[in-house]
């Protein structure tokens, strides 16, 4: 078995920090575009898609409005997914960096899917 990699995903934001985080960070905003259903209860997120089995996850860091950073608890410990919000400092353009953990030849294919992910967020932010 190969040892995931972390890999790194950018994307523009034309929307505030502060209403971002909470699409990232809150059970109805994660709800609006990554997962079908999202709960939380004490700190564990419950994702279901169509009528799947729910995956569960953790927060294992997070800074208002700058990052949020989940552990799934079927993963190895050390991997996570993290969605951070940085400006840049000439024009102050929101930017989400996506990191993630894939098999070295998934990479792609999980790049793609974030993609896409992201496309129904801007959608729900009007972006």
């Amino acid at each position: 078995m190969s040892k995931k990699q972390l890999f790194s995903i950018e994307f523009k934001v034309r929307c505030s920090p502060n209403i971002l985080y909470e699409f990232l960070s809150s059970p109805a905003g994660l709800q609006e575009w990554f997962a079908d259903k999202v709960d939380e209860w004490e700190g564990v997120y419950s994702f279901t898609w169509g009528n799947g089995v729910p995956e569960k996850a953790q927060i294992l860091e997070q800074e208002q409005d700058k990052l949020i950073r989940y552990h799934w608890l079927h993963s190895d410990k050390g991997e996570y997914f993290e969605f951070k919000i940085a400006k840049t400092e000439i024009s102050s353009q929101t930017i989400l960096i996506i990191s993630d953990f894939a098999e070295k030849n998934e990479i792609k294919d999980q790049s793609q899917l974030w993609d896409s992910q992201i496309k129904e967020l801007f959608h729900r932010l009007g972006s």
